[in-house]
Formats: structure tokens, sequence, C-alpha cells
């Protein structure tokens, strides 16, 4: 079986003031708090909600 790659994602700034959509992303990556990291899958879907949120996240691949 092919092994998946993932990207690990970590939450460096608050909601505090964003707009809904990027609250959206933020927890659809399975984010729920500040500095909270997570590994996702690194499929066309999660970068798109990454890419919108980059000044939110630290991203590593």
């Amino acid at each position: 079986m092919t092994e998946q790659k993932t990207i690990k994602v970590t939450l460096v700034k608050s909601l505090i003031g964003t707009i809904e959509s990027h609250r959206a992303c933020v927890h659809g990556l399975g984010l729920r708090h500040r500095e909270h990291a997570v590994e996702v899958f690194d499929t066309p879907e999660n970068r798109g909600m990454i890419n919108k949120i980059r000044y939110l996240l630290r991203v590593e691949f």
C-alpha cells in the first residue's frame, strides 16, 4: 500500500476577530485552540484550507 504524506499544522494565532469562513477552515483541519497541532493528509482540499488561513498557522512538511 502507498503511504500518504502528511503535513503538520499548528494554530499560532487566535481566532478572535477572524472571518467565519476562516474559522470554519480551522475547525475543518481539526484545530481546536491556539498552539494546538495536528497532522493532516497532503490533499488538494487540505492545501486549499491551509492556503486560505496561512496567516494563522505554522506549517511543517
